[in-house]
């Protein structure tokens, strides 16, 4: 497992126009190579009167799988340009269609590339795009006179208490960052004076864009 990716959580559909040429960018977000092209055959069939349905796509935590086509473009104008700004978002497990319907005037090599990186970035900015990160859950069972130490370290460290449950004991669900793991379980031991039992499961994604966290 890498230490972190970035990742399309949801996906989004933009649009330009170029010398009345439009360019509608649709991302989604694909773990595999059948599925990007399944999507690619989807917007085929949706926009079956277009000119052009040009797409890129990358898969795999470290971008296996990665594959362009210009659609009858002039070679290098469309696919390439599209895959060239997924990669430069460090995305990972995506697909990007970018529909052209002609409008009549000709852009030339330098336009037709702008054109299409444009559009991917519009669409991209209508997506709702993730950060992973390597975590854990660390599960706490302890003495309900810790409870407030407990809420109140977990907060001054930073991590997320997923779920309380109240019994004879109370037991805490926290996610940990997977390199903040040791020094956590150090503070917590410390905080319980040694009597929470604690157990660490193994590292999983989780994913945070500023208004929610996700485990994959």
């Amino acid at each position: 497992m890498t230490e972190g990716y970035r990742i399309c959580y949801q996906g989004g559909e933009g649009e330009i126009v170029e010398k009345k040429s439009r360019f509608i960018a649709t991302v989604r977000p694909v773990k595999t190579e059948e599925e990007a092209m399944k999507f690619v055959e989807e917007m085929r069939r949706k926009y079956w009167d277009a000119r052009h349905n040009c797409y890129a796509y990358v898969c795999g935590e470290k971008n296996e799988q990665m594959k362009c086509s210009d659609d009858g473009e002039p070679s290098q104008t469309a696919g390439r340009p599209m895959l060239d700004v997924l990669l430069g978002e460090n995305l990972h497990n995506v697909c990007v269609v970018v529909t052209r319907y002609f409008g009549g005037t000709l852009l030339g090599t330098g336009g037709l590339v702008r054109a299409y990186s444009q559009a991917v970035k519009e669409g991209l900015f209508n997506c709702r795009l993730m950060e992973l990160h390597l975590g854990r859950k660390l599960m706490l069972k302890t003495e309900y006179t810790a409870v407030g130490k407990i809420q109140y370290l977990a907060g001054q460290m930073g991590v997320t208490i997923l779920e309380t449950q109240y019994s004879d004991k109370v037991m805490f669900i926290l996610l940990v960052p997977d390199e903040q793991a040791g020094a956590v379980k150090n503070k917590l031991t410390e905080a319980t004076n040694g009597k929470a039992l604690m157990e660490c499961s193994d590292p999983f994604y989780f994913g945070e864009d500023g208004k929610d966290k996700v485990i994959f």
